[in-house]
This record gives structure tokens, C-alpha cells and sequence, in this order.
């Protein structure tokens, strides 16, 4: 039986949830990337709350003319910056079941820029 990449990613999101969990104190940044848009939260699963978010659709980020790994990068240093703002330096990070690698890598990079540590 083959599993779609769909089933696929779900099944790696598990088994990576099983060891990144956000608390107040160091929340999780999670990662969605759909083909156009990628997406990064800080999640807290103690309370269930979303503590600071940055998207590729924010209008301080979305600029036609550079390319989607740049734009990660962006991204990556916006969730950043509100995670300073809001007090908090380290986090755990959640790639979401996709590989660590291009768009991914960019947005955990642009972060690490802008001082969070994972």
C-alpha cells in the first residue's frame, strides 16, 4: 500500500509533534508552505494560543520582483522581530512535516537573524 504525499506529510507532522511542544516559556513556531504563500506561527499548546503570526501575504512582506526563498527569508525575520517584541528568545521548531530544505530553511533562518534561538 503507497501512501500519498499528502498521508505522507501528515504521518512525519506526528512523529515530529511528539517531541517539539510549545509552552509559554518556549512556544512553537510552526510552518505551513502552500505553493504560492508560506505561513509561520508561534503557537503556545499549553493554553492553545497563537502568540505572534507573519505571513508571505503581509503587506510590510509582499514584493513581486524577489523570489519565494527571499520571500521565506522575509518571513522568517518578521515572525522574528515579533517574537523579540513579545519577549521571547527561544523557541521549538516545527517544519510542519516538510523537509528542512529551501522555503523552510530560508524562514529558520531569517528567524535566527533576528535573534530567536532554536
Amino acid at each position: 500500500m503507497s501512501l500519498s504525499k499528502i498521508n505522507k506529510r501528515n504521518k512525519i507532522k506526528k512523529r515530529i509533534r511528539q517531541h517539539v511542544l510549545g509552552s509559554p516559556s518556549r512556544p512553537r513556531l510552526s510552518v505551513f508552505r502552500s505553493n504560492k504563500e508560506i505561513y509561520a506561527q508561534l503557537v503556545d499548546d499549553v493554553t492553545g494560543s497563537t502568540l505572534a503570526f507573519a505571513s508571505s501575504r503581509d503587506k510590510d512582506i509582499k514584493n513581486d520582483t524577489i523570489t519565494r526563498i527571499e520571500i521565506s527569508k522575509l518571513v522568517g525575520l518578521s515572525i522574528g522581530k515579533k517574537a523579540i517584541k513579545a519577549g521571547i528568545a527561544k523557541i521549538g521548531f516545527d517544519r510542519g512535516g516538510y523537509l528542512y530544505h529551501g522555503r523552510v530553511k530560508s524562514l529558520a533562518e531569517g528567524a535566527r537573524e533576528a535573534g530567536l534561538k532554536f
